[in-house]
């Protein structure tokens, strides 16, 4: 399976939190699976970052990269195709991040791991 982390499960495996599902810790952890960290979240975390709302042990710019590295966890572009999908997307969710994880996740064909209720409603598969 391939898996789109979206923005918060990635920063809670890298930290080790608690609010990572049993389930989402065994997929991710699961070596048939492959995991992918898309630049919109590594935006959304250097955007979050600098507006203090979102404290790092380091500055984004070295966090995102080598904690990506050290769980073998693969980059994702955002492309073309998938950014101009969004037009398709119904307004559920007015989160630009979220939204740009979904097109991705359907244009791809990934699986997009995510405790967020609001991005279930997309015809996008997601696990929690």
């Amino acid at each position: 399976m391939k898996l789109l982390l979206d923005t918060c499960t990635f920063l809670w495996i890298v930290t080790g939190d608690a609010c990572l599902s049993v389930s989402a810790r065994k997929l991710f952890c699961d070596p048939a699976n492959e995991a992918f960290l898309s630049s919109v979240s590594a935006w959304e975390i250097a955007v979050k970052h600098r507006l203090g709302k979102l404290p790092l042990p380091r500055p984004p710019s070295a966090l995102v990269s080598e904690e990506r590295q050290r769980h073998r966890i693969q980059s994702l572009s955002l492309d073309e195709a998938a950014a101009l999908f969004c037009a398709k997307l119904p307004e559920l969710h007015k989160d630009p991040f979220d939204r740009m994880l979904v097109c991705q996740a359907i244009v791809g064909g990934l699986t997009l791991l995510t405790p967020d209720p609001l991005v279930t409603q997309y015809p996008v598969a997601t696990v929690w």
